[in-house]
């Protein structure tokens, strides 16, 4: 019998389990705080402090996304034959080092620089075993379930972190409010947002030490024993699945629409006149739809067809950029605007809780898991390498006097993105109840 450390999540005590799941969580969203949770919520501010161009920031986020699609590749199979618990450690280790340059405001080569080491620590050595080891934590009976629990887990631990961010960046700006922040010398918010870094970059290395001790290694293969080496059976094994693609696909499109959360900020300052510290608090208070529709998606699609789940939300992602791109929030609009993010949210953040539970929907092998995973991402995360000087393009075309007007081009190219994956996901569902 495997002993408990090298034991599989389905062998392990129920408080075990459940401690494994909390860590997956936890190092879920630990890994990419550097990377994009800071320009998430302090993007005007950030610009600021690096003397950056938001388009100039899009290219250091292009850069991530080509080392990634690499990493996405060659990450797959490594993570169906090298433990999980090493994996991950390793990543975030690697993810906090960057942070340590990150918060001493480099310049644009070093900034890219960086990036491109977080695309081999986040995407090689981290992402198919996070997502072969929260499969194989739910099972087929739970996958819904346990995808809903990490990314409504790490969208809890996201929003705790971003609100907590926000605080502590404007009390070590001297406690100012938001219009009194913007008359703050550039030194005085550089070492704020410096501070900020580098106590996430902090929390990121600790969390490395809960992964090594409470993640499972878990079986690699059907037999449960590691291949003798680098094995790409599964990468052809998914190639030759439709059902891969079309999930490939319906990941694009729901990245795509995850991507433009990191405008909120920037549009909300743009567009209606949104203070720095405002524009922040708005960015983070979207971090907390995403533990409740990441869940609830997770849980209905263990109840109904994950396929199904995720057509709803691609057209509640439609219905809310529709609303953005329209125009029709005027300045000031207020309590209108944070609603109309807050439902835009819900139908982006359900897409994240469960499109990957729609690999038991195609019932594709576990054992080659990592693999297709890897195969999906390669595909379904290029809005890494281009939606960042896309949305810089857009958002610095628009005429001097009406910057908004650049957002709502934005929003509308988000639009027709999500309208494509209400149909590959409608074409997913009607391919698999057809096989069924």
């Amino acid at each position: 019998m495997a002993s408990e450390d090298k034991a599989s999540a389905a062998e392990l005590s129920p408080l075990r389990r459940y401690a494994a799941m909390v860590t997956l969580i936890v190092a879920g969203e630990a890994v990419f705080l550097l990377p994009f949770m800071i320009p998430r919520v302090f993007r005007p501010t950030l610009l600021e402090v690096l003397d950056l161009t938001n388009l100039e920031f899009g290219l250091a986020h292009a850069v991530y996304g080509v080392v990634a699609m690499v990493a996405y590749f060659f990450g797959g199979p490594l993570g169906d034959r090298f433990p999980a618990r090493k994996m991950m450690a390793a990543a975030l280790l690697g993810t906090a080092a960057g942070g340590l340059l990150f918060a001493r405001a480099p310049s644009l080569l070093t900034l890219e620089l960086i990036y491109a080491s977080w695309g081999l620590t986040t995407i090689l050595l981290f992402w198919s075993p996070l997502i072969k080891a929260t499969r194989e934590w739910g099972g087929q009976a739970d996958s819904g379930l346990a995808f809903g629990l990490l990314d409504g887990g790490r969208g809890l631990v996201a929003a705790v972190l971003a609100s907590g961010g926000v605080a502590l960046f404007g009390a070590l700006a001297g406690g100012a409010g938001g219009e009194a922040l913007e008359t703050l010398d550039a030194d005085t918010r550089a070492r704020a947002l410096g501070a900020v870094i580098l106590i996430v970059a902090g929390f990121t290395a600790a969390v490395a030490l809960p992964v090594w001790w409470l993640i499972p290694e878990g079986p690699r293969d059907g037999s449960g024993e590691a291949e003798p080496g680098l094995s790409f059976a599964g990468v052809r094994a998914a190639a030759r699945s439709p059902a891969v693609w079309l999930l490939a696909l319906i990941v694009l499109c729901a990245y795509v629409g995850y991507k433009s959360i990191d405008d909120v900020a920037l549009y909300a300052r743009d567009a209606h006149g949104y203070t720095e510290l405002e524009a922040a608090k708005l960015g983070a208070l979207t971090f907390w739809v995403r533990p409740v529709a990441a869940l609830a998606a997770g849980v209905l699609a263990d109840r109904m067809r994950g396929s199904t789940i995720v057509t709803a939300c691609f057209a509640i992602m439609l219905v809310g950029n529709l609303a953005l791109a329209s125009g029709a929030l005027p300045p000031g609009a207020g309590l209108v605007l944070i609603l109309t993010f807050a439902w835009t949210c819900l139908g982006v953040f359900g897409l994240r809780g469960v499109y990957f539970a729609l690999f038991d929907e195609a019932a594709f092998p576990m054992s080659y898991t990592g693999s297709a995973v890897g195969l999906v991402s390669v595909l379904g995360y290029t809005p890494d390498v281009f939606m960042g000087p896309l949305m810089g393009a857009l958002t610095e075309a628009a005429p001097e006097g009406n910057p908004g007007l650049g957002h709502q081009w934005l929003y509308g190219v988000i639009a027709a993105f999500g309208l494509l994956g209400l149909l590959a996901s409608w074409a997913f569902g009607r391919a698999q109840a057809s096989t069924a």
